[in-house]
């Protein structure tokens, strides 16, 4: 692939991004949002007779203005990074079509970077968590990240290597058997994080991480199905229509 190819997958990417960012966008405020009303309503109310913080940014600018700038933002630079990781992964994970290849990379990355350290870490809304231990967790949850990302590259590999021998079917189902295991045992070992105040409402918990998961379904499916189709018109064009037969000269 030279670079002229990998410049326009890239800029394609990037637009397929800020689409999806669109929709997740409209998820993340009508879904998310009242969630987060909610449980800056619990934070509040748990806080009266404390010295309250100067509010720099009103909330109804954070939940418009700025919800849309970081939606938008983050769905152009992950549109960008997952535009070059399907540049090496075009023809290497098998032989699909460069759509097919979108939306099979869109879905393992989902469940890599976003699905696997949410089970063991899921997103918490305001007025969860110890504001002294955020280091510590942000820690935790990109560690379990990059493991998972690392482990469903090296299952990749591992089920390519064994395809040879055992075919294609049951490569993918040793691989994805490998990479559950391991994947169970770190979430074994590595530690549990619970700081979910005892009287915080579980049904707005529960709407929030919901709504989280959904968000990221959102973003990652639109870009999927986004930069599939533009990948495919770039690197698979349809040929010219025919040119229309020449007119019968009218008979003298």
């Amino acid at each position: 692939m030279n670079s002229a190819t990998v410049r326009n997958l890239l800029v394609r990417g990037m637009l397929a991004g800020l689409g999806a960012g669109v929709l997740a966008l409209v998820v993340a405020y009508f879904l998310g949002e009242p969630s987060v009303d909610k449980a800056i309503g619990f934070e509040e109310a748990h806080a009266s007779g404390h010295e309250h913080e100067v509010e720099l940014v009103s909330r109804s600018l954070q939940s418009t203005a700025g919800l849309a700038t970081g939606v938008l933002i983050y769905g152009v630079a992950f549109g960008g990074i997952a535009a070059l990781a399907y540049c090496f992964a075009l023809g290497r994970v098998g032989r699909f079509s460069p759509r097919a290849t979108a939306l099979l990379l869109s879905g393992c990355a989902l469940l890599a970077v976003y699905v696997v350290p949410f089970l063991k870490y899921p997103a918490n809304p305001p007025a969860v968590g110890d504001p002294d231990t955020i280091g510590k967790r942000t820690t935790l949850y990109f560690l379990m990240m990059v493991l998972s990302v690392l482990l469903a590259v090296a299952a990749t590999l591992l089920g390519k290597r064994l395809a040879p021998r055992l075919g294609t079917w049951y490569a993918t189902v040793a691989a994805v058997a490998a990479f559950a295991v391991v994947i169970g045992l770190a979430y074994a070992f590595l530690p549990v994080v619970n700081e979910v105040p005892a009287d915080f409402p579980a049904a707005v918990l529960w709407r929030f991480r919901i709504s989280a998961l959904a968000m990221q379904a959102t973003l990652w499916a639109g870009f999927g199905l986004l930069f599939g189709e533009l990948a495919e018109r770039l690197l698979n064009p349809r040929p010219a229509a025919a040119a229309s037969a020449p007119a019968v000269a009218a008979p003298s």
